[in-house]
C-alpha cells in the first residue's frame, strides 16, 4: 500500500507537456534559462513589442505566461487554444499586418505606373505613325497627280509674294552690310591718313600749312563718316529685324498652315474612301472615327488659315511703315554726307532718333578681356 502511494506520488511529480511527452534535460535547461532572463532582464509584463509592416505600426503586450507557448511552438508543438485566445484578447494587442502584402504594394504601384507610361508612349507612337503614313500617302498622291488638294488661290498668291519679297530684302541686307564694312574701312583709312598729315605738319616747317589743311579735311571727313556709319548701321539693323524676325515668324505660321492643310486633305481622302466602301458594323465604326478625325483637322486647318491671312495683312502694313522710314533715312544721310553738309547729316540722325555710339564703345572692356 505504502509502495503504491510512493510510486503514485513519484509519478505525479513528472510533468507532462501538452502532447503527453515527458520533460527532458534540454527542457529543464531551457526553463532555467528563461527564468534567469526573467529575473535579470526587464519585466516582460510591461514590455511592448512593436509589430507592423510598411506604412504602419502596431503595439502589443506579450504576457509572461505565453513564454511556454512560444517555447512549445519553437519545438513544433502547437500551443493550446486558450493560450492563443489570451494573447489575442490582451488590451492593446493588434495583429501585425502581413509583411508580404505590405511590401508588395509599392512594387505593384510601381509596375502599374510603368505600365501606364508605356501604354501612353505606345499610343503616342501609334498615332504619330498613322498620321505620318496618311500624310505621306497624300503627299505622294498630290505629287503624282492622283490626289486632290485644297487650294486657296488668293492666299497662295500672297504667300508666294512674301517669299519672293523676303529673298529680295535679304539681298538688300547683304549689300548694306558689305557697304558698311567697306565704308568703315574707308573711315579708318581717313583717320590714319589725317593723323599722318598732322604729324608731318609738325615735322615739316616748309609744308606745315599744306599738311595742316589736309589733316583737317580728313578729320572732318572721318567725323562725318562715323555719323553716316551710324545711319547705315541703324538701316541694317531695322532691315535685319524685318527679314529675320517679322517675316520669318509669318513664314513659320505659313509652314504650320501647310502641314495642317496636308493633314486635312489626308483625313478627308481617308473619309471619302471609307464612305464608298461596305457598310457593315465594323465599317461604320471606322467611318465614325474617320469623321471625328476629319472634323478635328478641318478645325485646325481653318484656324491656321485665318492666322496666316491676318499675319500677312499686318506684315504688309508693318513692312510699308518700316521701309518708308528706313529708305528716307538712308537717302537723306547719304545725300548729306556726299554733299558735305554736316548740319543736314546730323539733323537727319536726330529726325530719326538715331543715337551714335561713342568712340571706342565697340571695344570690349578690360574686364571682358580677362
Amino acid at each position: 500500500m505504502t509502495d503504491s502511494i510512493l510510486s503514485k506520488a513519484a509519478t505525479m511529480e513528472i510533468p507532462i507537456n501538452s502532447n503527453g511527452d515527458s520533460r527532458t534535460a534540454e527542457d529543464d535547461g531551457l526553463e532555467q534559462d528563461l527564468q534567469q532572463v526573467m529575473v535579470s532582464g526587464p519585466n516582460l509584463n510591461e514590455t511592448s513589442i512593436v509589430s507592423g509592416g510598411y506604412g504602419g505600426a502596431a503595439e502589443g503586450i506579450i504576457p509572461t505566461s505565453s513564454i511556454k507557448d512560444i517555447r512549445s511552438k519553437s519545438r513544433g508543438i502547437t500551443p493550446s487554444h486558450s493560450a492563443t485566445s489570451r494573447i489575442a484578447n490582451q488590451p492593446g494587442h493588434y495583429p501585425a499586418p502581413s509583411m508580404h502584402h505590405s511590401n508588395s504594394n509599392p512594387s505593384m504601384m510601381s509596375e502599374e505606373a510603368t505600365r501606364g507610361v508605356a501604354v501612353e508612349k505606345f499610343d503616342s507612337v501609334k498615332k504619330w505613325s498613322i498620321n505620318t503614313y496618311k500624310c505621306t500617302k497624300q503627299m505622294f498622291s498630290e505629287r503624282f497627280g492622283r490626289g486632290t488638294k485644297t487650294v486657296d488661290l488668293e492666299l497662295e498668291a500672297q504667300i508666294d509674294v512674301l517669299r519672293e519679297t523676303k529673298m529680295k530684302y535679304e539681298h538688300i541686307l547683304r549689300l548694306a552690310r558689305e557697304l558698311t564694312n567697306h565704308f568703315y574701312n574707308m573711315v579708318q583709312t581717313q583717320q590714319a591718313l589725317g593723323d599722318t598729315f598732322a604729324d608731318l605738319s609738325q615735322k615739316s616747317p616748309e609744308l606745315q600749312d599744306e599738311f595742316g589743311y589736309n589733316a583737317e579735311t580728313q578729320r572732318l571727313l572721318c567725323k562725318n563718316g562715323e555719323t553716316l556709319l551710324g545711319a547705315i548701321n541703324f538701316f541694317v539693323s531695322s532691315i535685319n529685324t524685318l527679314v529675320n524676325k517679322t517675316m520669318e515668324d509669318t513664314l513659320l505660321t505659313i509652314k504650320m498652315y501647310e502641314n495642317a492643310r496636308l493633314e486635312f486633305d489626308a483625313y478627308r481622302t481617308d473619309l471619302e474612301e471609307l464612305s464608298v466602301g461596305p457598310r457593315d458594323a465594323a465599317a461604320m465604326v471606322r467611318i465614325e472615327i474617320a469623321q471625328q478625325q476629319y472634323q478635328i483637322h478641318k478645325d485646325k486647318y481653318e484656324r491656321l488659315h485665318s492666322d496666316v491671312s491676318i499675319k500677312l495683312k499686318f506684315l504688309e502694313e508693318n513692312k510699308v511703315k518700316v521701309m518708308h522710314k528706313q529708305l528716307l533715312l538712308f537717302h537723306n544721310a547719304v545725300s548729306a554726307y556726299f554733299a558735305g553738309n554736316q548740319q543736314q547729316l546730323e539733323q537727319t540722325l536726330r529726325q530719326f532718333n538715331v543715337k551714335l555710339k561713342p568712340p571706342g564703345s565697340d571695344k570690349p572692356s578690360w574686364l571682358e578681356e580677362q
